[in-house]
Formats: structure tokens, C-alpha cells, sequence
């Protein structure tokens, strides 16, 4: 994997989350917060953590964010605060921007000025439980329309022992197995001679519909 060095602003539950997943996965991470405590907790676990107020542009040049492949500014609950990191970024020259939200009217602000892309981390995680409690067997989807998305189901009992050619899957059931987690690794785009095992999970993708009907 490519190694990139992204700032993250705003060192809440999700903004450390992020730095920390993002820094384990081989990424240079420098994390900004105003609060000393959250930089002193984040500090062990990223490449650089540095106490600023980002709403004060001169302390933000000193950063020279334009070097950075990317931001994200984590900062939900402030608007203001937000807002305005999120102009100064743009204006400084960030590549990619990436915000949190805490509603739909933030933002469609956040989009006008120029944000990248806006995520909605509770609502998002929220949804994704949801779907894994009414869905038996869906450890995780990606939702990519209203009508489509890419699952990670525990394999169905009745599948296991066999081969995608002899389940005819695709046809069958109308999904496509993407790839198959097994002792801790993943076979990406399984041969249609592979036999199933009771403990593998699929990452599949398919209609809404027939992933719910895998069960059924």
C-alpha cells in the first residue's frame, strides 16, 4: 500500500479513531487538536500530534498543509469552528478535504465551500448496525445506491462444503462473491472450483433484495 500523510482535525471519539486506523495502516498521520489531553492520549499511536487552534490562521500556516496528501476535519459539533478550518484549508491548498457532519444543513455548507467529501460517522455506523441486527448473518455492508451494496455475510450453513460452480450462486441467488476471508486472510476472486468452509465469510455484492432472501 502507497503511503500518504494526512492531517486529521479534531481529536473526539472519531477524529482519534480515524488518525489511529489510519497510522496502523502504514499512513504518515499528523493529528491537531486544541485540547492538550486528547494530543497527549493520541500521541503514542500516530506519526506526530501537535496541540493548535486551527481557527487561528497564522498558527495553521505554520503546518504547511499544502505538503499533505489530504485533511479531514473531525470537528462535528462546533459549526463555526468547522466551517472556518475547512476555508482556511482550501485557501492554504490542501489536495483533499474531508469533514464531518453533524446534519444535513452543515453540510450543505461544507459542500458549497468546497469540501471533497462529508461524512456522517454516527449516523453511517448507526445505519450499518441496524441492517446487521434485521439481516441475520451480515457482519458489514457498503451501501452503494438504494437498490445495491457490497455485504460481508457469515456463509449460510447450507453452502458450506460446496463450490461457488456447484451453488451457482450468481444465478441463483443473484449476488456476486467478491471474495472469501479465510484464517485470516482473503481470497480475492475465488476460482468457481473453490470449496466453501464452514467458518469463511463472503464479501459479496448484489441487489438489496436478494441479500436479504440469503436466509430466507
Amino acid at each position: 500500500m502507497k503511503t500518504h500523510s494526512y492531517l486529521v482535525f479534531g481529536l473526539g471519539r472519531f477524529g482519534s479513531s480515524l488518525a489511529r486506523s489510519l497510522c496502523e495502516q502504514g499512513q504518515q498521520v499528523l493529528a491537531v487538536d486544541s485540547g492538550e489531553e486528547r494530543v497527549q492520549s493520541i500521541a503514542p499511536y500516530v506519526t506526530e500530534a501537535v496541540q493548535l487552534d486551527a481557527t487561528d490562521e497564522a498558527a495553521l500556516a505554520t503546518l504547511e498543509v499544502s505538503s499533505f496528501d489530504g485533511a479531514v476535519v473531525s470537528i462535528g459539533e462546533n459549526v463555526r469552528d468547522s466551517v472556518l478550518i475547512c476555508v482556511l484549508l482550501k485557501e492554504m491548498g490542501i489536495p483533499h478535504l474531508i469533514a464531518k457532519a453533524n446534519d444535513e444543513l452543515h453540510a450543505k455548507v461544507l459542500l458549497k465551500i468546497g469540501v471533497d467529501r462529508v461524512v456522517f460517522p454516527e449516523r453511517d455506523m448507526g445505519e450499518r448496525v441496524a441492517r446487521s441486527i434485521v439481516t441475520p448473518g451480515v457482519l458489514d455492508l457498503m451501501q452503494l445506491d438504494d437498490d445495491c451494496q457490497i455485504v460481508e455475510i457469515l456463509l449460510p450453513e447450507k453452502w458450506a462444503d460446496n463450490t461457488l460452480a456447484g451453488l451457482n450462486i450468481r444465478r441463483r441467488y443473484g449476488i456476486s462473491v467478491l471474495a472469501i476471508h479465510r484464517d485470516g486472510g482473503y481470497i480475492v476472486s475465488p476460482s468457481a472450483d473453490l470449496q466453501l468452509q464452514k467458518d469463511d465469510t463472503l464479501l459479496v455484492l448484489g441487489r438489496t433484495e436478494d441479500i436479504e432472501n440469503l436466509n430466507a
